[in-house]
């Protein structure tokens, strides 16, 4: 199957860098919705047959002009969330995010147990997001590819920790814009490979 993994569109949170996580979370900028309308054009010969979303506002907004000008539902999912601030929610400091993202670079280095007060550990946050994917597997047959809008976060992590061609280290150094595509293709029993990430092919 290929898997399209797309951000969400800008929010008024990304603009002052806050760890904004909680459901429902903020709606898109101008820009974002912006960005979400582009991804009509972005991805118009990619033949989607399903659109996924989280439960979070901006991830639903951004699905939306995709999905309908595919003629399809947005399927929303809790399991695409973002992955839990806990304590440092909405903080915007410098050490807070530095805390925050050395969670799940953490979890990619095999240490899965490792979570903010009041947030989640790996083996949670990938469980929920694999339970989507299997999901979107299970009813993809004679469907071609299907994208899911997540978040920035939560697709470094998924694809650091499943996908076979891409480690820790990658994910340290690449970052997802706003509405910035992660394609796959492989299976959940198979294993995953990122063919693009942001439009640069990787090997």
């Amino acid at each position: 199957m290929r898997l399209l993994l797309i951000r969400h569109g800008q929010t008024p949170s990304n603009l002052v860098r806050a760890l904004d996580t909680a459901v429902p979370g903020p709606g898109l900028t101008g820009l974002g919705a912006q960005q979400a309308q582009a991804l009509v054009g972005a991805l118009e010969d990619e033949p989607l047959g399903a659109v996924f979303a989280s439960t979070q506002l901006r991830a639903r907004l951004t699905a939306a002009p995709l999905a309908a000008a595919r003629g399809l539902e947005v399927a929303v999912r809790d399991g695409l969330r973002e992955i839990a601030a806990g304590r440092l929610e909405m903080c915007a400091d410098e050490a807070s995010i530095l805390e925050y993202h050395g969670i799940f670079d953490g979890w990619l280095r095999g240490r899965l147990d490792a979570c903010v007060d009041g947030g989640e550990d790996g083996h949670r946050a990938y469980a929920r997001f694999n339970a989507v994917v299997e999901e979107a597997e299970y009813l993809a047959d004679g469907i071609p590819a299907v994208a899911m809008v997540s978040h920035a976060a939560m697709i470094r992590a998924w694809c650091g920790h499943h996908a076979l061609n891409v480690d820790a280290d990658f994910i340290a150094g690449r970052i997802l814009s706003n509405t910035g595509i992660v394609a796959l293709e492989g299976s959940s029993a198979r294993g995953w490979t990122v063919e693009t990430w942001e439009g640069e092919r990787i090997e």
